[in-house]
């Protein structure tokens, strides 16, 4: 190797070197603290539904590419994801039953004032009051009095969690009061009445497909985390009301009191209008994204990123 060709070597290695450390650097480490507290809601979530026992679901195949923008997508399921769900259960579990309650209280279209009625606010007050009870929000209350986030006092934390998830704010430009964290993300939310946004919740999901308004299209993932019936967490496809999400995500068979703990604790513990963080919980690894719209809630939802124990250390060879 002549001279220019072995100092053209050398700065083509740097190069390389350099933009790898860069890579790596921008990469999520897995956040230990919140990995920990997050497992912890896990094991307190007692009305999370059980897979094979309270619901069953069929994955069956894996969804296509759909460019953004459209709403054509090849169908790779056959039938619904969710063969059944236990919904007498569902009705005697204070949580569950009075959020079945708020799914009808929305416009579907952003740029659509919202009209809350004094019931549908009466709603969202027994929603609130059934989950601070539980013991994953009152977990989730300590950690955050204990970081500074959050009030001890029961009244400011619910006022607190109220704003965050029910407030009524404008997402549509030059539009009424016509979104909320809760409606986006447990609901659901179509814009300009071309896309779907939100919509991250497993018993909507259930509900829209039950009553024929949802066509679920398929799974994503990579070739190495094929979903089962057991997953907590999934990467899906799916069509609403002619619209279609090429991605779609959401916990499946866990508690609403679960996952608003779970982005409450991730929303109050950053500032930055976007925010992901790596966590593992359970056998799954995922980023939880949360995107602020002020003092409320935008978006949150989990990426799973993998829902086969990989991510976890592997026991040396016997």
């Amino acid at each position: 190797m002549n001279t220019m060709a072995g100092t053209r070597f050398l700065i083509g290695l740097l190069l390389l070197a350099v933009l790898g450390n860069e890579l790596d650097a921008s990469r999520l480490t897995v956040n230990q603290e919140l990995s920990n507290l997050f497992n912890e809601f896990w094991t307190l979530d007692v009305n999370r539904m059980q897979p094979g026992v309270d619901y069953s679901i069929l994955v069956q195949g894996k969804a296509g590419y759909v460019s953004q923008g459209s709403n054509v997508a090849r169908d790779r399921a056959s039938q619904p994801l969710f063969s059944n769900v236990n919904e007498t259960k569902l009705g005697l579990i204070p949580t569950f039953s009075r959020f079945l309650t708020l799914l009808d209280n929305y416009e579907m279209s952003t740029g659509v004032a919202e009209r809350i009625s004094p019931e549908e606010v009466a709603e969202n007050n027994l929603f609130l009051d059934a989950v601070m009870e539980t013991e994953v929000m009152k977990r989730a209350q300590r950690y955050l009095v204990g970081k500074g986030k959050s009030s001890a006092n029961a009244r400011q934390f619910r006022s607190q969690l109220y704003l965050i998830w029910f407030q009524l704010y404008h997402r549509e430009r030059n539009a009424g009061m016509d979104s909320s964290g809760f409606e986006h993300v447990f609901v659901g939310e179509t814009k300009s009445g071309t896309e779907i946004i939100g919509f991250h919740n497993w018993l909507q999901f259930y509900l829209q497909e039950k009553h024929g308004h949802l066509d679920y299209k398929g799974y994503k993932a990579r070739e190495q985390d094929i979903p089962d019936q057991d997953d907590h967490v999934l990467n899906l496809q799916f069509s609403w009301h002619g619209l279609v999400k090429p991605v779609g995500s959401a916990f499946v068979g866990a508690s609403p009191e679960f996952e608003m703990a779970l982005f409450t604790v991730v929303f109050l513990m950053n500032t930055q209008r976007s925010t992901a963080v790596l966590v593992n919980i359970d056998q799954c690894q995922m980023e939880l994204v949360v995107i602020r719209h002020g003092r409320s809630l935008g978006t949150a939802y989990p990426r799973l990123l993998s829902s086969n124990s990989r991510h976890l250390p592997r026991s040396p060879a016997q």
